[in-house]
């Protein structure tokens, strides 16, 4: 264990981002299910779920707590997904 107090200090922030970002993580991965079956499913839903997936995986991006090139390619695989499904 850490015995500086800046040591606990970072021992003590990283703890919380970890908590935050695994429950971002595990909120991206949800979405992405949902807007899969909503896809499979062919509704009307499927396109609203598409938007509210895109801003949810952005701001993971953003924040860090994925990675900005992988949010980016989750995004454009639904897409790509959704366009497919339409036709």
């Amino acid at each position: 264990m850490a015995k500086l107090a800046s040591a606990i200090k970072r021992h003590k922030q990283s703890l919380k981002r970890r908590v935050r970002n695994r429950h971002v993580r595990s909120t991206v991965k949800t979405i992405v299910k949902e807007v899969r079956t909503g896809i499979e499913a062919g509704s009307e839903k499927g396109a609203e779920l598409l938007r509210t997936a895109v801003s949810v995986i952005a701001k993971a991006g953003s924040k860090g707590a994925l990675h900005k090139k992988t949010a980016s390619r989750k995004i454009a695989r639904l897409a790509k997904a959704a366009h497919k499904a339409k036709k």
